[in-house]
This record gives C-alpha cells, structure tokens and sequence, in this order.
C-alpha cells in the first residue's frame, strides 16, 4: 500500500536529503536544479525513482561553452511512496535517490553506485 505524503511533505523530505549533502559536494553543483515530478515521462520506466538529465562533469570537456540550461534532477513523488511502507521509508529513500542522482552529475554510473552499496 502507497504510503499517504502531501507533495508540500515530499518536497520537504527532498529538501531535508539536499541539507544532508556534504557542502564540499553541493559546492561542485554548478548550474543543477532539483525538481519534483508526480510520475516520470516517456522513455522512463514507470517505477523510476529519479533522473539526472545533463552532462555529467567527467564528460565536459575544455571546448564545452557556457551551459545556459541547468542540468537537470528530478525526484519522482509516485513510485517512491508506492515503494514504501511509512513516512520513515519514503525519507531514507529520497534521501539515497537524491545521492543517487548527484553521484550521476558526478560521472559515477550505476555499476559503480551498486559496487559502493547505492544502489
């Protein structure tokens, strides 16, 4: 069963998990936004919890110009609470989803999360 969660709550535990990131790292984020969606959109799975869209910081490169647009990550309010069992749950998994998505801004795939435990 979906556990109950008002986006305002939501949106709030994704702020917590941003608060909880180590300020060496929210330094680094240049030009991100964090967002929340109800559901994700075509082209991703239905039970996605998270996205990052962007180029990841290993691949940019001396000839990339300024970035106009931020890179984006999105955190998805529907399957998460459909995933969890309390309130409790939903927090501890925005909060690995939001780590999740920074360590993609970051260049760090998701064979190398699953080798450090985030998966």
């Amino acid at each position: 069963m979906a556990v109950q969660m008002s986006r305002a709550e939501f949106e709030a535990s994704v702020a917590d998990a941003l608060d909880g990131v180590p300020a060496e790292f929210l330094a680094l984020l240049d030009n991100v936004v964090f967002l929340v969606e109800e559901e994700p959109y075509d082209g991703l799975e239905a039970d996605c919890l998270g996205v990052y869209e962007g180029v990841p910081q290993t691949e940019r490169g001396w000839d990339v110009g300024p970035v106009i647009v931020p890179d984006r990550i999105t955190i998805f309010r529907g399957p998460t609470l459909r995933m969890c069992d309390s309130a409790q749950d939903v927090v501890e998994e925005v909060s690995i989803t939001v780590i999740h998505e920074i360590a993609h801004h970051f260049g760090i795939d998701d064979a190398r999360l699953e080798e450090l435990g985030w998966d």
